[in-house]
C-alpha cells in the first residue's frame, strides 16, 4: 500500500450469497467489530436483491455499497438487467465490471467491459475493473501482454479527469475459488504491471492516484503479507467476505 497517493480500499464480493435479512445482519455485525477505518475505505458488492438493506444499513456503518453488474445501456429490452443510473439512484457507488464469471459465464467482452466502465462513469459511480489470466496464459509466461491488453481496452476513450474514480482489480482466475493464492511477489508484479501501463498512457501522477487492488483468495492470514507490498492498494475478498469474523481480519490488516 501507498497511503501518500490513493486510498486502500477493501471491497467484498458476496457473489450469489445472503438474502436482504442477512445482508442487515451481516452489516451491523461488521460495524460492531471494525468501527471506523482510519486508512482504508470498506466496500461490500451484493446482489442486486440485497441492495436496498445494504444501502439502509449502510448509512450508519459507514460501508460503501456496489453492485456486481450492471449493463451499459440507460434503458431498453434487456430482460433481467440494471442500468447504471437505476443503481446510482438507489445509493451504490461502485460497481464491479468485468469479473471473471462473469466473462466465463456470461460472455464478458473487453468491448463490454470499456463500455460499462463509461456508462458508469457517466452515472456517477466507481467501477472496480478485473483483470487477470488464467493458469495457461501463466505458464504460456504471456501474463503481462494478457493483462495489459485488457487494461488498455478498458481504459479506452475515459478521459484522464475521470481516472482518480477507477479502481483495478487483479484477479488471477487461477486464485479465485480455489485456495490457491499468487504470492506477495507475483501479486506485486502483476499490480505493478497494471500501474505501468496506466503511466504509460496518463503519465506518472495520475497512475500512482489509481487504487489497484488484489482479488484471488485474500484471506485473513495471508491479507498482511499482500497489503504489504507497494502497489496492492486493498483486496476484492470473495470467500472471506462472508464471514464477519475473517474479513474484519483484513479489514484491520488494511489499517496498520
Amino acid at each position: 500500500m501507498n497511503r501518500k497517493y490513493r486510498k486502500t480500499i477493501i471491497a467484498g464480493n458476496w457473489k450469489m450469497n445472503k438474502t436482504p435479512a442477512q445482508t442487515k445482519k451481516m452489516f451491523e455485525e461488521l460495524k460492531a467489530k471494525v468501527g471506523k477505518q482510519k486508512w482504508c475505505d470498506v466496500v461490500l458488492c451484493v446482489p442486486f436483491v440485497d441492495i436496498p438493506a445494504a444501502c439502509k444499513a449502510s448509512r450508519d456503518a459507514k460501508i460503501a455499497v456496489a453492485a456486481q453488474n450492471m449493463h451499459f445501456e440507460e434503458s431498453g429490452a434487456y430482460t433481467g438487467e440494471v442500468s447504471a443510473e437505476m443503481l446510482s439512484e438507489l445509493g451504490v457507488k461502485y460497481v464491479i465490471i468485468g469479473h471473471s464469471e462473469r466473462r466465463e459465464y456470461y460472455g464478458e467482452t473487453d468491448k463490454t467491459v470499456n463500455l460499462k466502465v463509461k456508462k458508469a462513469l457517466e452515472a456517477g459511480l466507481r467501477p472496480i475493473i478485473c483483470v487477470g489470466e488464467t493458469l495457461e496464459q501463466r505458464e504460456f509466461d504471456v501474463t503481462a501482454e494478457h493483462i495489459a491488453m485488457q487494461v488498455k481496452i478498458a481504459l479506452n476513450d475515459v478521459p484522464a479527469e475521470k481516472m482518480r474514480k477507477i479502481v483495478f482489480a487483479y484477479e488471477p482466475i487461477w486464485a479465485i475459488g480455489t485456495g490457491k493464492t499468487a504470492t506477495a511477489e507475483q501479486a506485486a508484479e502483476v499490480c505493478g504491471h497494471i500501474r505501468a501501463v496506466i503511466r504509460a498512457k496518463y503519465g506518472a501522477r495520475i497512475a500512482r492516484a489509481v487504487t489497484i487492488q488484489y482479488g484471488g483468495s485474500m484471506n485473513a492470514k495471508n491479507a498482511s503479507e499482500l497489503l504489504a507490498q507497494s502497489d496492492v492498494d486493498g483486496g476484492l475478498i470473495g470467500g472471506a467476505s462472508l464471514k464477519t469474523e475473517d474479513f474484519a481480519a483484513i479489514i484491520n490488516a488494511a489499517n496498520q
